[in-house]
């Protein structure tokens, strides 16, 4: 009798996912061994950064939207970046923007390092913390905070500090680094290079459920590099369109049971995913050489739709922060002026880039004395929602005969296998007030 009563109907909760930036959870009805229902909760509270941007002068953007992640400022901050200068009509010099991409790889191997070692790994070895896997595995934490400590030196150097950087601006940089300072860097990237190589070696070695589900996978693309933050916009069903198309393509709809935004196909409502999977799965013909190798030498054959796969394409990723990182550092020469002079006047302009969690949209309206009087920011997260719930629906009805604990495990390995930072998704409500 109890096995029927468990069977008609089982309910898991998970109240607050943890290893994750912000706060969610997950609710899971079943009924006669049949999968009812699934939400993955958000309940932070809405951040309205798009609203308190309207009225603010350009060149305070950037630092305002860097405060939307501590892990991810750099995207944000570029992002409003290239949407602003797409408004002015504004092309800063190629020394400007190799300095640009080198903080995106400061921002990558940080954010990346963080993932792989004290998030997710924890996850495929059986521990509930990082902390707890630090016994038994000393030397692959040690090398994770390593790791981290370098991205992180890089950003203080580029950005002015680690967390929030100060010194992006429309245009260029507030203050560039010298020669000799980028230099110093170089044995610790060296040997950041080594780690990373050994990181995918190590996460490849990790056992994976079997669960690969068709995706339609976006990312940015360029034609001779790694995507970062350039470009247009491509997926693996022929999407190839400009960032200024973005919303006729994605739009973003409300749900009752969260706060962020879940984004679909305007056409066809249906999910898609970003992120680092994405990303190697569209643009692995544009990895440098050592990570390349890398990539092929993982046991995988690209493209790959296993969502528990991303630490490996993030830890591919690493490698290629690292390589493209020591090449810049030693190709780097000093521009003579740090940021291009700005004329202002009426303008809007987008752009996506790719964040560490994967591709963010921006767009914004300003005025002719420069102030911003429309704002829209579409989060990595919020484009994954409704993908990892869809996930979510394809994956739990293999697991329902399980104790309640393993059903919960699983929901979240693969909700932490998206890297998601629900604070990031958080960003807009719009309010419905009917009065009787």
């Amino acid at each position: 009798m109890a096995d029927e009563i468990a069977k008609a109907e089982k309910t898991v909760r998970i109240e607050n996912l943890t290893r994750v930036e912000g706060e969610g959870g997950i609710y899971v009805r079943a009924e006669g061994g049949e999968l009812r229902e699934v939400k993955l909760n958000i309940f932070e509270p809405p951040r309205f950064f798009e609203a308190f941007l309207r009225g603010r002068h350009f060149q305070e953007v950037p630092d305002i939207t860097a405060r939307i992640c501590g892990i991810c400022p750099v995207a944000y901050q570029m992002s409003s970046v290239h949407a602003l200068e797409a408004a002015l009509g504004v092309r800063p010099g190629p020394e400007i923007r190799m300095l640009r991409r080198l903080l995106y790889c400061a921002e990558w191997i940080e954010s990346h390092a963080l993932h792989i070692y004290l998030l997710n790994a924890p996850d495929f070895l059986g521990y509930e913390s990082a902390v707890a896997m630090a016994s038994d595995h000393p030397r692959e934490v040690e090398r994770g905070l390593r790791l981290k400590k370098i991205g992180n030196s890089l950003l203080e150097l580029l950005g002015g500090r680690a967390i929030h950087p100060v010194s992006v601006c429309v245009g260029g940089f507030y203050k560039v680094p010298r020669r000799k300072e980028l230099e110093k860097l170089r044995e610790d990237f060296l040997w950041g290079l080594e780690a990373a190589q050994e990181t995918v070696v190590w996460v490849s070695s990790l056992t994976f459920p079997e669960f690969a589900p068709e995706y339609e996978f976006v990312s940015v693309s360029h034609p001779t590099e790694y995507p970062m933050n350039e470009r247009r916009i491509i997926s693996s069903t022929g999407l190839n369109i400009d960032p200024a198309d973005f919303e006729q393509v994605f739009l973003e709809e409300h749900v009752a049971h969260s706060t962020a935004l879940h984004c679909v196909r305007a056409d066809r409502g249906s999910s898609y995913f970003v992120g680092p999977l994405a990303r190697l799965n569209l643009n692995s013909d544009k990895l440098l050489p050592q990570a390349q190798a890398a990539a092929r030498s993982c046991g995988v054959s690209w493209p790959y739709h296993n969502p528990f796969m991303s630490i490996v394409a993030r830890a591919i990723e690493l490698v290629q922060a690292f390589e493209e990182a020591i090449g810049l550092i030693e190709a780097y020469q000093e521009p003579a002026t740090s940021r291009v002079e700005i004329r202002v006047h009426a303008g809007e302009g987008c752009a996506a880039t790719e964040a560490p969690r994967g591709m963010l949209y921006h767009r914004y309206r300003i005025n002719d004395q420069g102030l911003v009087e429309a704002a829209k920011i579409v989060p990595p997260t919020s484009q994954n929602m409704r993908r990892i719930e869809d996930d979510l629906r394809q994956l739990l009805p293999g697991v329902l005969d399980q104790p309640e604990a393993e059903i919960a495990r699983v929901s979240e390995n693969l909700v932490r296998s998206y890297d998601p930072c629900i604070s990031c998704s958080t960003h807009f409500l719009k309010l419905k007030f009917d009065r009787d």
